[in-house]
């Protein structure tokens, strides 16, 4: 059963996807969004919600450039989603922390920051603060936190709050969705474009497809001629009961949403697909969040789960033309919220190849061929 014919079919509903969605769209051109099953990996509905700057492409300067021009776009991106959709993001950029406990951890990661600074110039800056420093200004943080590292520009937004906003922005500007749409294959149709056979014997046909599936893209980016091969990486999360006092501070595995409950992670396991939360880790990041702030201690964890991080080889995002088949293109990085404004306007640009489309070949996938040669 055929469902319908479009100028651009974006495969994935998540951040990745609705953000190049809302962007085609607002360039005027024909978008349909084949979302997944609800039983498929989700990582924009397990992820932090950081809008972050520090640490990013400390050794990849075309990282650090693109993810600083990310952070800067952030509040107009939030402005025009937020009248669109009529959903307030909840977007702060206030200033974030990393707290450690470890004096070489801190020093190594210093030294990381001052070669993003290297390659940002004064679009970034950072701060280590001492322990003692640290107490002096927030007498909460517990003695066994050796320094922190600063800087103005992270921020924070609510993701899940996100997510229901870009899917409102994309419906709203004409856009369609469709839902429990998993895509089986892709094959190049006659005449030029893509036929799309999906799950249930349903069929859809594009003039250009755009693979933002996540983890589901590995089969469907093998059918297009694309080498990239993403990876899983499981993350685990607790959220605590909403607390009235606002806490003083925000950190990249410490973070209070805007309904009041401190949501606590960080972690990084390699379990392949299994997405199940585990006590140890529980345990580890409770011990984490208790240390950093004592008070913690005396408030109830009333959720905990695990998301898995999409990754590419190397963990930084690929952004790719088919070179088989024209018209075909592939996105995945695992950092879908700091990156939104930019896939939601320059990438738009790129997939549309406009005048002023960014030259994005530090991000083409081609490295991982070379890699593999070399």
């Amino acid at each position: 059963m055929a469902i319908g014919r479009s100028e651009v079919a974006i495969i994935g509903g998540g951040v990745v996807g609705l953000s190049v969605a809302f962007g085609l769209l607002q360039a005027g051109r024909r978008v349909t969004v084949l979302d997944g099953a609800d039983g498929d990996f989700r990582a924009s509905q397990g992820n932090f919600g950081l809008v972050w700057l520090q640490g990013k492409g400390a050794d990849f300067a075309p990282y650090a450039e693109w993810t600083g021009d990310a952070v800067a776009a952030w509040p107009r991106f939030a402005e025009m989603v937020e009248q669109i959709s009529g959903i307030n993001l909840a977007l702060a950029q206030s200033g974030g922390f990393e707290f450690f406990t470890n004096v070489p951890e801190l020093e190594d990661f210093k030294a990381a920051l001052e070669r993003q600074q290297t390659h940002l110039g004064n679009r970034f800056s950072y701060e280590i603060v001492s322990g003692d420093d640290l107490r002096r200004s927030f007498p909460g943080i517990g003695p066994g936190v050796a320094g922190a590292s600063f800087c103005a520009r992270d921020g924070h937004v609510n993701p899940l709050r996100l997510l229901r906003a870009l899917r409102g922005a994309v419906s709203a500007l004409g856009g369609r969705l469709i839902t429990d749409a998993r895509v089986n294959e892709i094959k190049a149709a006659k005449g030029g474009g893509f036929d799309l056979s999906l799950q249930g014997g349903k069929s859809h046909s594009a003039e250009r497809v755009v693979l933002c599936a996540g983890l589901g893209i590995t089969s469907l980016a093998a059918q297009l001629g694309f080498v990239t091969r993403v990876r899983p990486q499981r993350g685990e999360l607790l959220i605590t009961e909403k607390l009235a006092d606002r806490l003083p501070f925000l950190s990249s595995t410490i973070r209070q949403v805007d309904e009041g409950g401190v949501q606590i992670g960080g972690t990084k396991a390699e379990a392949g697909l299994d997405d199940s939360e585990t006590l140890g880790v529980m345990a580890e990041l409770a011990r984490h969040a208790v240390t950093v702030f004592p008070a913690l201690a005396d408030v109830r964890v009333v959720r905990a789960w695990g998301a898995l991080r999409v990754l590419s080889p190397d963990g930084f995002p690929v952004y790719a033309r088919s070179p088989r088949h024209p018209g075909a293109f592939l996105v995945t990085c695992h950092s879908g919220v700091t990156l939104a404004p930019l896939h939601a306007t320059t990438l738009a640009n790129w997939i549309d190849d406009t005048s002023n489309a960014p030259d994005l070949e530090a991000f083409d996938e081609n490295r991982f061929t070379l890699s593999d040669a070399a």
